[in-house]
């Protein structure tokens, strides 16, 4: 006899799995968190450029020019060569803590170091160096479930350590198991949403932009940078790119989760609904209007008048619902769904149209062309499903995609037949 449950802790939130033998025997596997503190010093002095280092833990991704940026969760980020696609190379690793999110104006690049914004001077990818640093800017964050929170009283980071662990207890197979669904604070829930940018953007005169992932929370537009935190989103001017200055904070209410620059205006991602901003005064930008959903993530991609929007439920995202939603957007101040299509558990989306990627989390990727709004489920190109996808980037005919086993490249110049280019996976530590 097997079962297999996943539940996650309340707080902090963690899954786990259990399988159940005839001998009444559980496996479970979870997430264990562990508080720790870092002080400012410590988090600062840890910033430094090394030699290139393997895909352990990656999160988001973003391009520019002939290089891959590669987000490792809380660590830093992999700068990859990628003028042969067939054969990308790594060529430095920035060791960055509390790092999650990427943009790139000309040959500076901007990270989070938990509660700082860091610049770095990029022009030579193997001897890259920090350039200047906006200090705490950002109050708190989240990595894998565990929140950090900047404690301004003592200069400290609190922080929570994750451990993969392994366990074995004797249960009661003839009754089911022996975990109370509420047992410990703990609640079942689909444990395969896993993890936690935004789209290219013109800027005037000779200033360049790199492009991110659906899942971004850094954006760029005019003379500015946008960040966005679960309740805010904070600008800074970067004029002088090298020079980044702290600008205006907006409140947008608590969830918020990614951003999508296109043309001058923002969609914004969150648990509750799509937020759209009018940012023809790049400084000040202004709500329009909000498409409200389910509660569950929401990362979402534009393309003219239509918004495509993927809703999934698991770990942070709460919820049940699984889906895209298509939204007619022509009218700003009144964005109307179109249509919505069941999904798996999609996570990041990119669109070239009439093509449109959706990352399935564990199930895979699907290419879809997306001519018809209304037929959309009719119209799925190609299912891949042995791989495990969180973000795409499709960009000329290259689509570049990032998940828990590694990042890969694909050539889609025909979009039902995906042809691998190249593969780098991730090297993780054993469980246990």
């Amino acid at each position: 006899m097997k079962r297999q449950l996943y539940v996650f802790a309340l707080l902090p939130l963690l899954w786990l799995t259990t399988g159940c033998t005839d001998k009444c025997e559980e496996t479970r596997t979870f997430r264990r968190y562990t508080p720790i503190s870092f002080t400012l010093a410590q988090v600062r002095q840890g910033v430094i450029a090394e030699a290139p280092r393997t895909l352990v833990k990656p999160g988001k991704i973003y391009t520019k020019d002939q290089y891959l940026y590669i987000n490792e969760i809380k660590e830093g980020i992999h700068v990859i060569d990628n003028s042969n696609p067939s054969d990308p190379k790594m060529v430095s690793f920035i060791r960055i803590p509390g790092n999650g999110d990427i943009a790139i104006r000309n040959n500076i690049l901007y990270a989070d170091s938990y509660m700082d914004l860091v610049a770095f001077d990029i022009s030579d990818p193997r001897n890259i160096r920090p350039v200047n640093r906006v200090e705490n800017v950002f109050p708190s964050g989240q990595f894998e479930g565990g929140w950090w929170y900047y404690n301004a009283a003592q200069n400290l980071i609190n922080d929570q350590k994750v451990d993969y662990v392994t366990e074995k207890i004797k249960t009661n197979c003839e009754e089911g198991s022996n975990i109370n669904p509420w047992w410990g604070g703990w609640a079942i829930m689909d444990s395969r949403a896993n993890f936690q940018s935004a789209g290219p953007s013109a800027s005037p005169g000779q200033a360049t932009n790199g492009t991110a992932g659906s899942m971004s929370r850094f954006a760029l537009y005019d003379n500015y940078l946008y960040t966005v935190s679960q309740s805010d989103m904070q600008l800074f001017d970067i004029k002088n790119p090298a020079e980044p200055k702290i600008g205006r904070k907006i409140n947008m209410g608590w969830g918020i989760e990614t951003i999508f620059p296109y043309k001058d205006k923002l969609f914004i991602g969150s648990n509750t609904g799509m937020f759209i901003y009018d940012n023809s005064n790049p400084e000040k930008p202004e709500r329009l209007s909000v498409f409200q959903h389910a509660r569950v993530c929401d990362p979402v991609v534009v393309h003219e008048n239509t918004a495509y929007v993927t809703l999934r439920s698991g770990n942070t995202c709460v919820g049940f619902t699984n889906q895209l939603d298509v939204v007619d957007v022509s009218n700003l101040t009144s964005p109307r769904l179109i249509k919505s299509y069941p999904m798996k558990n999609p996570h990041g989306l990119g669109v070239d149209f009439p093509n449109l990627f959706i990352c399935e989390g564990a199930y895979g990727l699907k290419s879809f062309n997306v001519s018809d709004p209304l037929n959309i489920d009719k119209n799925l190109l190609q299912y891949i499903k042995d791989l495990d996808a969180y973000d795409v980037i499709p960009l000329n005919k290259s689509l570049l995609l990032i998940g828990k086993d590694g990042f890969y490249q694909f050539d889609y110049s025909n979009p039902r037949n995906l042809r691998l280019l190249s593969k780098i996976p991730v090297q993780r530590p054993s469980i246990g």
